[in-house]
């Protein structure tokens, strides 16, 4: 139960929509458990951000979600990740990248909780 919900000031392609919920989808499995499988992801493209007061260069924020607990070390290799993904696909620096982690207790699908 998974999500992965990517805001960048970038306009996507389709090629980078595919290739970026592909990349998603196998970075996810460093947490435990997690797989494409049940993954979830969403891509906001063109936003305003603006990091550092600057706004001259393209940045993202990236929000993980799952269920469970967030462990510090697959937090700090997910980052790691996402990064290079970010990088390599849009050409964004590691630098101009933020990623947040959140674990949920209860977790909502089909009509019921996990």
């Amino acid at each position: 139960m998974p999500y992965i919900n990517l805001k960048t000031t970038k306009m996507l392609t389709p090629e980078n929509c595919e290739n970026l919920k592909s990349a998603f989808g196998k970075a996810i499995e460093c947490f435990p458990g997690k797989t494409e499988n049940w993954l979830m992801v969403g891509l906001e493209d063109g936003a305003r951000l603006w990091f550092k007061g600057d706004a001259s260069q393209d940045s993202a924020i990236v929000d993980v979600e799952l269920l469970g607990n967030v462990s510090k070390e697959s937090s700090e290799t997910m980052t790691v990740k996402v990064c290079n993904i970010l990088q390599k696909e849009l050409g964004i620096s590691p630098d101009r990248v933020y990623v947040k982690y959140k674990g949920y207790a209860d977790w909502g699908w089909n009509n019921m909780n996990f």
